[in-house]
């Protein structure tokens, strides 16, 4: 049998209860410290943008068209549960297919910018 802890709980891994994550870093890291700082804030940065908000709605919109197409009946209780999997799964699809539309009207956007201003 193992034997427990010592060490008054000072050093709890993330997955244990009211416990933190601790995160140690040497001295000689400093430089892989503040390159994951910067991607981080990047991220963050990205995730603020016009584009990405405009992608999370076109998304949500598409799913809940999606949903309310699909239509809910009150019928059988075990044809309900297949007819709900069957409407989030139809759903998913409606909302990868327009960030995929929405993306790729961007990115021909962007191309159409970078070629006008080649020529000019």
């Amino acid at each position: 049998m193992a034997k427990p802890s010592t060490s008054g709980g000072k050093n709890r891994k993330k997955g244990s209860k009211g416990g933190t994550a601790v995160a140690s870093r040497s001295s000689a890291s400093g430089g892989s410290s503040r390159s994951q700082d910067g991607m981080g804030e990047a991220f963050i940065k990205l995730l603020q943008s016009p584009l990405v908000a405009d992608l999370v709605a076109v998304a949500a919109t598409a799913a809940l068209a999606a949903l309310a197409e699909h239509g809910f009946t009150s019928g059988g209780e075990g044809a309900r549960g297949k007819r709900a999997g069957k409407a989030v799964k139809e759903a998913g699809k409606a909302a990868a297919a327009a960030v995929g539309r929405r993306l790729g009207t961007e990115l021909d956007e962007i191309r159409k910018a970078a070629k006008g201003g080649a020529k000019a």
